[in-house]
């Protein structure tokens, strides 16, 4: 597919990241119908074969096609009240696969309107399907959660929305300002102001839980929105968290 301002080509395909372990990129879609943000799925093998996907994106019958090569898809993740668009399409074509959803998903009336069949909401714990192979961590706000995942395995945190890191260079110019205003410009990106106010209203909860993340020391972070981290994992999740641990100054 040709390359779409503000996106990471190719897109719509797997692309390796390590053992057992894939992104897609896609996108990108306008915030405010004005600035492009790529959006990722992180894709993930299971020891069963099970093939999880986390964030879905848009679905295309050649990627559903290249997944099922390496596994048959049965848990479909909507890690925040937000990241489900996709996973309707993708539950249609993939039969027998679960959604899991962050707790409080089902409650917005779009997902009422218009989300997919949910499964099973998640909140404090990872399900049993997955417990032996990914850790899970809540970091909860007001009206924003997400699920933070952990793949033990290959020491990849992954990450919906807590970490933004938009690159100038695939931003118009004149729009660079002002999402470094809101916090979100690498490479030294965060969640977006107003997503950090909402975790902040709940800091007593939120705070240990993102700590709880950086603790599991992970060599990279995939996240859904801009450039991910590839290596020094740790150090620069807990530059891009300091906001909440309380480590920023």
């Amino acid at each position: 597919m040709a390359e779409r301002p503000g996106s990471y080509p190719p897109l719509d395909v797997l692309k390796p990241v390590a053992d057992n372990l894939w992104i897609v990129d896609s996108g990108p879609f306008r915030v405010a119908g004005i600035i492009p943000v790529p959006v990722r799925m992180t894709v993930v093998r299971m020891r069963s074969g099970e093939m999880l996907l986390h964030s879905p994106t848009r679905w295309t019958g050649l990627l559903q096609r290249d997944i099922e090569t390496l596994g048959p898809v049965r848990h479909l993740v909507a890690p925040n009240p937000f990241h489900w668009s996709f996973v309707r399409a993708w539950q249609s074509h993939c039969a027998g696969a679960r959604v899991w959803a962050a707790e409080g998903t089902r409650n917005r009336i779009l997902v009422r309107l218009k989300g997919p069949r949910i499964d099973a909401e998640l909140a404090h714990a990872p399900p049993r399907e997955w417990a032996d192979e990914l850790d899970m961590e809540m970091i909860r706000g007001r009206v924003f959660r997400e699920l933070a995942l952990f793949h033990r395995a290959s020491r990849t945190a992954i990450l919906t929305d807590l970490v933004v890191n938009l690159d100038p260079e695939k931003l118009p110019y004149w729009r660079r300002s002002g999402v470094s205003a809101v916090g979100s410009l690498a490479p030294k990106g965060r969640a977006p102001v107003y997503a950090r106010i909402a975790y902040r209203m709940n800091l007593r909860e939120a705070a240990p839980a993102a700590r709880r993340v950086i603790a599991w020391n992970p060599a990279r972070v995939i996240f859904s929105h801009g450039a991910w981290y590839q290596r020094d994992g740790a150090a620069r999740l807990a530059l891009s968290l300091a906001w909440l641990t309380g480590a920023e100054r």
